[in-house]
């Protein structure tokens, strides 16, 4: 069974090796995983280095060429290695890609790259190369630049990317790896996670106050995790003690994301 997991560069650098071991024991057990991940903390910190200056508009980083070469060499050059080496070191079989291997994440310019730059939409997943690379053993795991037919590169939000990979695999659920226990709510004093969430539950909640701070742009991404064929986003704890095993085994636990 194939599974695509997200995460952050970040958050996956502070995971404890039980995490990756975890994923080994799933690969060996037939499981199919595909990890597609983000990297933002490791750019800011790359640009900041190099006198660029970092800029959002509406969650999205405004990408210019030279901010584009760093994200390329930060998230498939840097982040991407990183993790491809925890998990050989944990004895799994790994395969590091950037969307642009192979045409492995097609995309176009976003309908305001006027305002954003060299920040791409996903168009088409090479669903058949990662089946391929699964095929023959290896987890792949995937950096969020896209390409398109005149060979520009492109900035794609990693949970944009993530959701797209897992839609054109037909995988229904997607794991969203964070270091929360999941969306959480204040009942007689107590924070307890929610099991399942709606949209409209969560912008209440946002409205609310009660989903407030760092909380948001996490759930929001997880949000854009939901297109195409994906049905649901389950946001666990990476911490959490074999949280990928109990995700994808039985599944009550985290917060389940659905549209309604």
């Amino acid at each position: 069974m194939a599974f695509v997991m997200k995460c952050g560069g970040s958050t996956l650098a502070a995971l404890p090796d039980a995490f990756f071991e975890d994923l080994r024991d799933l690969q060996e057990s037939g499981a199919q995983p595909v990890i597609v991940h983000g990297g933002g903390p490791a750019i800011n910190e790359t640009l900041g280095r190099l006198g660029i200056e970092s800029r959002f508009e509406g969650g999205l980083r405004v990408t210019d060429e030279p901010t584009l070469e760093v994200v390329e060499m930060v998230l498939a050059g840097r982040i991407n290695k990183q993790i491809v080496r925890r998990l050989q070191q944990s004895g799994a079989k790994a395969l590091g890609l950037s969307g642009t291997d192979g045409r492995l994440i097609e995309a176009r310019p976003v309908t305001n790259a006027d305002v954003v730059g060299l920040v791409g939409d996903v168009t088409g997943v090479n669903a058949g190369l990662i089946q391929g690379i699964v095929a023959l053993g290896y987890l792949p795991v995937i950096a969020p630049i896209g390409i398109d037919a005149a060979g520009q590169r492109y900035n794609i939000n990693a949970d944009t990317a993530a959701g797209a990979v897992a839609s054109h695999l037909g995988v229904a659920t997607m794991i969203v790896v964070t270091d929360v226990p999941g969306i959480m709510r204040t009942v007689d004093g107590e924070k307890q996670v929610l099991p399942q969430v709606t949209f409209a539950q969560i912008e209440e909640m946002i409205a609310s106050g009660e989903i407030y701070g760092g909380m948001i742009p996490k759930v929001r991404a997880a949000m854009a995790c939901l297109t195409g064929d994906v049905r649901e986003v389950l946001i666990v704890d990476g911490a959490a003690p074999q949280v990928l095993s109990r995700a994808v085994n039985e599944g009550n636990l985290g917060t389940r994301i659905v549209r309604s």
